[in-house]
């Protein structure tokens, strides 16, 4: 690893390896061969080795080409998804008013208010 790399958080550390060891587990599941995945995503075997690793120079393009290749790209899209996102949900529901009233009707034109 890099100096860039060694800065990372712990816990991002972390959940690259577990990512890379549970790509690479997927692929033994499927019985696939480190050449074949490495042809069939279109990168080097080197690379490959690099995300099962779970390396954090490996491009997120990468990754997301590896779960295609095994068939789980949608799960991709659900890393960030908001309806999953239990504190930003709890957030926005902190901020949600206690009470919502009707807003005054404004004054005919020309008319002036308080005189």
């Amino acid at each position: 690893m890099t100096a860039r790399h060694s800065r990372l958080p712990i816990p991002v550390t972390r959940a690259l390896r577990k990512l890379g060891h549970d790509l690479r587990d997927a692929r033994r599941r499927r019985r696939i061969p480190v050449a074949v995945m490495a042809e069939r995503a279109s990168i080097s075997r080197m690379t490959l080795s690099k995300l099962e690793k779970g390396h954090p120079g490996v491009s997120l393009g990468t990754y997301a080409t590896v779960l295609f290749v095994l068939g789980l790209a949608e799960r991709l899209g659900e890393l960030a998804d908001p309806g999953k996102d239990a504190l930003g949900l709890a957030l926005e529901e902190e901020r949600l008013p206690q009470r919502i009233r009707r807003r005054p009707k404004a004054a005919p034109p020309g008319r002036e208010v308080g005189v």
